[in-house]
């Protein structure tokens, strides 16, 4: 049983057999069996409940974020590359039928493929279980992922939202002062960011750019605030 079937398990919720093969059928498998229909209906329907989903799982969870914030989040979690990864994370390739081109050239490991299969799934949970089951499968396999996404600040470059507030507040640049300590190998970096002459943020981190990151996040929340 694949993790994608334990999670459907975990989860109560039961796909029609039918709309579940479909879902992993890529066109090239289906041109090759006479011209039956492939996944790509489903994946048009899946993408849209996923994003839906998620785009109102974020609006309500982080409501300090701009617009631009909030669509960065959303792509950082729904992209192709996001995607797959949770596909692999599930063991969709278990199940893909694909055209023997396909598997010749490694398709269960194609990034598109996976990441088109999983929203076909997500298409297949949709029309099988109703829409309260799709979304209770996209939050327990997304929820993790957007938070992890937004605490680390990789959906975003905070450095810059943060000079175009200050800019629009008429102050000056931000400043950021940055002290490291431990090993080179094991190098950790502390940021603090002053705005308009004012520590505002403080970021730990590997790295001096992650560093200054996260202060720049923290300070941009911390201005939303006021």
């Amino acid at each position: 049983m694949s993790r994608l079937q334990d999670r459907l398990q975990e989860l109560g919720v039961v796909v029609d057999a039918q709309l579940f093969e479909l879902s992993f059928t890529h066109r090239s498998y289906a041109y090759e069996h006479g011209g039956i229909q492939s996944n790509e209906r489903l994946e048009f329907l899946g993408d849209a409940v996923l994003q839906i989903v998620v785009t109102e799982h974020i609006y309500r969870s982080y409501p300090l974020l701009s617009e631009g914030q909030l669509a960065k989040l959303r792509a950082s979690v729904v992209s192709a590359v996001a995607l797959a990864e949770v596909a692999r994370s599930l063991d969709l390739a278990e199940h893909l039928l694909l055209g023997k081109g396909e598997i010749s050239t490694r398709g269960t490991e194609k990034t598109s493929i996976l990441a088109d299969t999983m929203e076909a799934v997500i298409g297949a949970i949709h029309l099988s279980a109703g829409p309260e089951a799709s979304a209770l499968f996209v939050h327990r396999t997304f929820d993790e992922l957007i938070a992890a996404s937004e605490a680390t600040g990789d959906y975003a470059d905070h450095k810059t939202v943060l000079q175009e507030v200050c800019a629009q507040r008429g102050w000056g640049l931000p400043r950021y002062e940055v002290s490291g300590t431990g090993p080179d190998h094991q190098r950790v970096f502390t940021a603090t960011v002053l705005v308009n002459g004012e520590p505002m943020g403080e970021g730990t981190a590997p790295s001096k750019k992650r560093a200054e990151q996260i202060a720049a996040r923290l300070a941009v929340q911390e201005l939303a605030r006021a």
